[in-house]
This record gives structure tokens, C-alpha cells and sequence, in this order.
């Protein structure tokens, strides 16, 4: 599966679409013969209904940014469209790791990188917190995708008998955002959704992060 065509908007969650075999991800194709379909119909005059327009018919600035906002909201977990389909929503360390091989592949075949790929690639390695040169790579892959696994199945039950648990941007977040020496309260000031957990779940939750952080850097040392 191909990189966005842009870089991550933020460092909060690089999202990408990542098929895998054997629990490994499949470096993306970077050969420079890619190209991206900027083809729109021009047919198409149809505003939506829900959005309130001005005298001349047009969707005014402040309804179009209310109406993303309510679409997009990561403190109440609510996203766009592309949330809602089965994709696979990975952290800056784990697409750093793929670019990485993605890169040293187009290096044997002697292609080029896109700039774009490159910018990429620059971007996430910039905020990887999940790295360690000494640590072979399918080792860091295993790590990244057994911490991935322990966050997405993690449960904790309520008072009430409702199982709670987190939800792919949440998991993506912690990966990117969670240091060794990060407490309850500031996991909660820097992913909001989190407060809906009970502040014990969620040091279990950070104890996982610090394990699995603790075991990548201090690998070799």
C-alpha cells in the first residue's frame, strides 16, 4: 500500500491502510511512474443540503468549518468518512519502519524516491520516540506490532458491566505521544478520550508503552 500523498497533518497518527502476510507490513511502491489522479467533475454543481448557503448559493466559510467540526473531533472520537472503513490506523514508529525498508528496496532497484515520500519519511522519523538503530528490523516490527496488539484488545470493564476499550486513533496516539516518564494526568491532557477510562486503566495502559519502550531502547545497550 502507497504513502498518503501528503505528509501526516500532525504527530498524532500517521493513517495508512497496511495489508500484511505473516504479521509483517508490505513496504509501499515507490517508483517515481506512480501518479495521482487529480481528475474532478466539473459536472457536479450539487451543494449538499445540510449546508447553509449564502444569497449566491454558496456554502459560506463558517458553516464549512462548523460542519468539519462536527464531523472531526478526536476528543469525542468522532472522525470523517475514512475512519469508518476497516483500515489499520499505525503509529509514526511503525511507518517509519516501513518507509525505511520501502526506502533501502528502491535503493537496490536504483529507483528514486518521490519528494514527497521523502518528506514523509523525514516526518515521522522526526517524531518516532520508537527507535533504536542497533535493533534489527523485523525485531522492531515484532515489537511495534505485539504493542499495537495489546492496545487494540486491551478491555477494562465499568461499574456498570460495559466493557470499554480503545479506539485505533487512540492506540496510534499513545504509541506516538506516550514518553517512559509520562503520567495518567498528562496522557489525559495530550489524548482527551482518554479521561473516559478510570485513571488506574489507563496506567495500565501507559505500562504497556513503557515496556515495550523500555525493550526497544534499551536494546544493545
Amino acid at each position: 500500500s502507497s504513502p498518503s500523498a501528503h505528509p501526516p497533518p500532525h504527530p498524532f497518527s500517521s493513517t495508512m491502510s497496511a495489508e500484511s502476510s505473516n504479521g509483517s507490513h508490505q513496504p509501499p511502491n515507490t517508483s517515481s511512474s506512480s501518479t495521482i489522479d487529480t481528475n474532478t467533475d466539473h459536472n457536479n454543481n450539487n451543494t449538499n443540503n445540510s449546508t447553509s448557503t449564502n444569497n449566491n448559493n454558496k456554502p459560506t466559510s463558517h458553516n464549512l468549518a462548523s460542519a468539519v467540526t462536527a464531523v472531526e473531533n478526536a476528543a469525542e472520537l468522532s472522525f470523517g468518512n475514512e475512519f469508518d472503513s476497516d483500515i489499520q490506523i499505525l503509529s509514526n514508529a511503525q511507518v517509519a519502519v516501513i518507509l525505511q525498508m520501502s526506502a533501502q528496496n528502491a535503493l537496490v532497484r536504483d529507483e528514486e524516491l518521490h519528494d514527497v515520500y521523502k518528506k514523509t519519511q523525514k516526518y515521522v522519523e522526526r517524531f518516532n520516540t520508537m527507535k533504536n538503530p542497533e535493533k534489527e528490523h523485523q525485531e522492531l516490527v515484532d515489537e511495534l506490532d505485539n504493542l499495537q496488539g495489546a492496545l487494540t484488545t486491551f478491555r477494562k470493564e465499568t461499574e456498570d458491566g460495559e466493557e470499554m476499550e480503545l479506539h485505533g486513533f487512540e492506540v496510534a496516539a499513545l504509541m506516538n505521544l506516550v514518553q517512559i516518564d509520562t503520567m495518567v494526568e498528562e496522557a489525559a491532557s495530550l489524548i482527551p478520550s482518554l479521561s473516559r477510562f478510570p485513571e488506574s486503566a489507563v496506567d495500565e495502559i501507559l505500562d504497556l508503552i513503557r515496556n515495550t519502550m523500555i525493550r526497544i531502547v534499551s536494546y544493545g545497550s
